[in-house]
């Protein structure tokens, strides 16, 4: 293992502001749950997303789940859900005892295929209660299409920007276009609050009763009273400050990401065999991560031994989501195909590599990082 100093792939950037909003919360005792940081950062949140409201949590995952029960999904029911994510968007659908349904991807963005949808919607003999679009490592899903295929079914769409903030289709920010929209503020998301998330949509009536089942469900009495289940999903007023400074930052950040994506096309955007992850006319990718997939054939590695070889160096980079209808967990789960033998979520899987794509890494440690994959593809055409 190298001893070089340990490049991240995505580490936390803090903006030197977020103390101040700290310091605010310890002088005025608001420590606990709730309080002035957290009622401004929903409408920051709100404001930036050009949506109505936005109710603040504990994760995104939190947020998935409270837009589940928003939409009445029980034991038995099914919801349809992108299968190229993190687990953390589908486990919420079994909390709730619903049964997921996962949708391939495309190629053209890497999510949801409006495709498959159409596929999978056409063969519900009962439809979903929801679709989760999941906007991979920072880029849109093809918004216009699913809200079409969706509107046509009378099935609402949830959001799951949690990757995605900052992003932009056709104009809109990502994160303003489904019934419900999740963000995650997660330590290595593009701006973070060391752990939480937030509920955006422009059904304030519901985002009302999301706040409520977000604190025990407890009724408006004297005394403590539950009528229905809830959770202690609530974001402090402590950490919703330090979010409150990052969103401060959240544009800088953005385009840090994209320069660190430019940086990495410069190096190898003429390698055949190296094709980073497209980002198509109307679209604005956030480049949360830089990701690419590899063609062995071409290169003469594989992503794995890419990975590995960065590990070595004390360099992070991690492969391409698992499909979630490929994880054990899932196993048995209905999932519909790009197109029929063509499994896009699969190839990008078996191919995708992620590369350190911190806005806090340095012009030198990204040299580094391009060094040795440069190295790598040296060693290689030295012995073909």
């Amino acid at each position: 293992m190298s001893q070089q100093p340990r490049i991240y792939l995505s580490s936390p950037h803090m903006s030197g502001k977020e103390q101040s909003y700290i310091n605010d919360a310890f002088e005025t005792n608001w420590i606990a749950p709730l309080g002035p940081n957290v009622d401004g950062f929903e409408r920051e949140i709100a404001t930036y997303t050009g949506v109505a409201d936005a109710a603040a949590v504990s994760s995104g995952t939190a947020a998935i789940h409270l837009a589940l029960r928003l939409l009445d999904v029980q034991a038995g029911d099914t919801v349809f859900c992108s299968s190229l994510t993190f687990v953390a968007s589908a486990n919420p659908i079994v909390y709730e005892g619903a049964v997921p349904v996962f949708i391939d991807s495309e190629p053209e963005t890497w999510n949801m295929s409006p495709d498959a949808l159409e596929r999978a919607l056409q063969d519900a003999e009962v439809l979903p209660k929801a679709v989760i679009v999941v906007n991979l490592y920072g880029q849109s899903a093809k918004m216009d299409e699913i809200m079409a295929i969706c509107d046509r079914y009378g099935v609402p769409v949830i959001e799951d920007a949690a990757e995605s903030l900052g992003a932009e289709y056709k104009g809109k920010k990502s994160g303003s276009f489904g019934k419900f929209n999740v963000f995650s503020f997660n330590g290595n998301k593009i701006i973070t609050t060391s752990g939480g998330g937030m509920l955006v949509s422009n059904d304030e009536e519901a985002l009302r009763k999301a706040r409520f089942l977000a604190t025990q469900a407890r009724d408006p009495a004297p005394h403590y009273q539950h009528s229905e289940l809830g959770y202690n999903y609530r974001m402090s007023n402590i950490l919703a400050g330090v979010g409150r400074a990052q969103l401060e930052v959240l544009d800088e950040r953005v385009n840090a990401r994209r320069a660190v994506f430019d940086r990495y096309v410069k190096a190898f955007g003429n390698v055949e065999g190296f094709d980073f992850m497209p980002e198509l006319e109307g679209f604005k990718h956030n480049r949360w991560l830089t990701t690419l997939t590899i063609d062995r054939e071409k290169v003469g590695f594989t992503p794995m031994e890419l990975i590995d070889t960065l590990s070595a160096e004390n360099i992070e980079a991690r492969p391409v989501w698992k499909p979630l209808h490929l994880q054990p967990l899932f196993e048995g789960a209905k999932y519909y195909t790009h197109a029929e033998g063509n499994s896009v979520s699969d190839e990008l899987f078996e191919n995708g590599v992620c590369l350190p794509s911190g806005s806090n890494m340095t012009v030198e440690q990204q040299q580094r990082v391009i060094h040795f994959i440069g190295e790598m593809l040296k060693k290689k055409s030295l012995q073909v």
